[in-house]
């Protein structure tokens, strides 16, 4: 009797070792999510129907009270992208100067694009930077993004051009 709780002690520490590695490799390895075709080669992160943003008015980004579901009775199509607005001043506003609202790297993830990775994004993870608009995957993408903004940046803008092209797939 004595071996067989000895054994079941041990099988519990074992399982229980096993579940606390598994805890601690999916909270440093954080869960991504995909772009849209992981075969696509397009610089653009957009849903099959070519929305970008996954619905949000880019404008409202730069507004007080932060993004908004555009509408899609405002609209505006740009390099291949289709960009909805909350109302007719913010879609005007981007028809006059879209490179001021598009977001960075096509709408792909800032931090994932610093590793060399094109992800998809949470359209309420972002943050402003010098008039350009930066969005991430999830939390913990946007936390290690704001630990170095303005090298993360840099990172990111180099490595931008090697894999804007490419598939996500391939990366």
């Amino acid at each position: 009797m004595k071996t067989l709780i000895h054994l079941s002690r041990r099988n519990i520490i074992a399982s229980t070792a096993v579940l606390m590695v598994a805890a601690m490799v999916s909270i440093s390895i954080p869960l991504t999510a995909n772009a849209y075709d992981e075969q696509s080669t397009s610089a653009l992160n957009v849903d099959s129907n070519g929305i970008a943003l996954q619905g949000y008015d880019p404008v409202s980004y730069f507004t007080p009270g932060g993004p908004k579901l555009g509408t899609s009775n405002f609209i505006d199509v740009n390099e291949g992208a289709t960009y909805r607005f909350a109302n007719t001043d913010n879609r005007d506003a981007f028809k006059k100067n879209p490179e001021k609202y598009k977001p960075a790297f096509g709408g792909f993830c800032a931090m994932g694009v610093v590793f060399g990775k094109k992800l998809d994004v949470n359209p309420q993870l972002w943050r402003v930077v010098d008039g350009k608009l930066y969005l991430n995957v999830h939390k913990e993408a946007q936390a290690r993004w704001l630990e170095d903004v303005p090298g993360n940046i840099n990172k990111a803008n180099l490595n931008w051009l090697n894999i804007r092209d490419l598939t996500p797939a391939a990366l």
